[in-house]
């Protein structure tokens, strides 16, 4: 059974950083894309970064490309989502996620069959 479990979430102030972890259980990590999501209050889950197999090909919703970085580590079936320069907007529960072996990474949520529980971050102005 996948399991995907995040951590690294918590209260910032604007123009922090912080880092979230997601470490993925019950497959082989190396098979899979992964991709992180946001959801805040009242609004629709949203794409935030997602990353291929080998971690060589990174992809950003807008609104943060500059500010975000996500990365993996293969050995450790651990992906990450740097987060510099922290908006108010940036408020959410963020989510990690994974699609089905070999399978791209993608920017919809239906690109993605398994998901964690999600860590909130709140970015206070």
């Amino acid at each position: 059974q996948v399991q995907l479990v995040e951590s690294g979430g918590g209260l910032v102030q604007a123009g922090d950083s912080l880092r979230l972890s997601c470490t993925a259980s019950g497959h082989t990590f190396s098979r899979h894309a992964m991709g992180w999501f946001r959801q805040a209050s009242g609004k629709e889950r949203q794409f935030v970064a997602a990353i291929n197999r080998s971690g060589r090909g990174t992809y950003y919703a807008d609104s943060v490309k500059g500010r975000f970085t996500i990365s993996r580590d293969n050995a450790k079936n651990t992906v990450y989502l740097q987060g510099n320069n922290l908006k108010p907007e940036d408020t959410a529960v963020y989510y990690c996620a994974s699609p089905k072996p070999y399978m791209p990474a993608g920017r919809r949520r239906d690109d993605y069959d398994y998901w964690g529980q999600g860590t909130q971050v709140t970015v206070s102005s």
